[in-house]
């Protein structure tokens, strides 16, 4: 992507102190609790949920108290286990308010905490019903648009992954959550990266009833094409129908494109990333128009400023 704009880095792996506040005050943490746990039920739930020793000298803190355990965790935990607590930690504190049937005391508390938990890469929180179940999502409502705070800030993310220094992978990941959290934003089912044996999927999201795997690259050169033909291997061994998007901040170089033959694969640049971010064009018609124009043309990277002329 050329005409790079520089700006500070925001610490995207990190809680903000703002962020902590929000915390803070949905947990109850400010007199060293964290909602009703005792030592031991604190200690089973981090386990269980979250797959960490919350009584780890590695989250020792002053009292070491749970509150302070916690506000630790958050500061030097790894984001992928912080978005797992919280999560998890929220649909503790709903099962256990509705059970006591009292009314929601504060102000846009699930849409705060997701936000975090957003901008660290996962899904939207799920509301609850007055029964205590997760509430079935309003069709109408992911109709309606996307969360343009959300595309605000990502935005200014994106813009700031340029400061980075050249350390690839903390660039590739920080790429992929900014990636998980745009689809997000437009309501997309988003899921973070993840392992199995032998491989590394760089996340998934759903459009129209078709799941797409994502293989997401943040290198200073352009992508070859046996790196295209690896994740196309991947995708054959999925079920019939899955699709995948590749997205090269740096774009693909000739040769790739023209000895690449995409079954089953979309191609995207860091461009188009930002043309989807700076117009607020939606990325559902972005991977729909892609597609179309790559089963109509046999051409897998359709520009967006191409397919959506400025």
């Amino acid at each position: 992507m050329n005409g790079r704009i520089e700006l500070g880095l925001n610490e995207l792996d990190q809680l903000r102190p703002v962020e902590l506040k929000v915390v803070d005050e949905l947990l109850g943490m400010g007199s060293g609790y964290v909602l009703d746990f005792s030592n031991a039920t604190f200690d089973d739930f981090f386990r269980r949920e979250v797959g960490v020793d919350i009584y780890d000298d590695a989250y020792a803190q002053g009292s070491g108290s749970k509150g302070k355990r916690l506000r630790a965790f958050l500061t030097v935990g790894q984001p992928r286990a912080i978005v797992r607590a919280l999560t998890a930690l929220w649909e503790y504190r709903e099962t256990a308010r509705i059970g006591r049937g009292e009314a929601e005391a504060i102000t846009n508390a699930r849409r705060r905490l997701s936000a975090i938990v957003e901008r660290l890469g996962g899904a939207p929180l799920p509301s609850f019903d007055l029964d205590g179940t997760p509430a079935q999502p309003d069709p109408s409502s992911a109709r309606s648009g996307a969360d343009h705070v959300a595309l605000d800030r990502l935005e200014s993310e994106f813009l700031a992954l340029h400061a980075m220094s050249d350390e690839p992978h903390a660039r590739g990941y920080h790429f992929e959550r900014l990636l998980t959290a745009l689809f997000n934003a437009w309501h997309m089912d988003a899921r973070g990266g993840f392992r199995l044996t032998g491989e590394q999927i760089d996340g998934s999201f759903q459009h129209g009833g078709t799941t797409y795997l994502l293989e997401a690259k943040w290198h200073r050169a352009k992508t070859d094409a046996e790196k295209l033909h690896a994740f196309q291997g991947k995708l054959s061994e999925r079920l019939e129908g899955t699709r995948g998007l590749f997205v090269s901040f740096e774009g693909f170089t000739d040769g790739a494109l023209e000895a690449f033959t995409a079954r089953r694969i979309i191609l995207a640049d860091g461009m188009d990333i930002f043309d989807a971010l700076k117009r607020r064009l939606s990325v559902l018609d972005i991977i729909t128009a892609k597609a179309r124009h790559a089963s109509e043309y046999r051409n897998p990277f359709a520009r967006v400023r191409v397919l959506f002329p400025p």
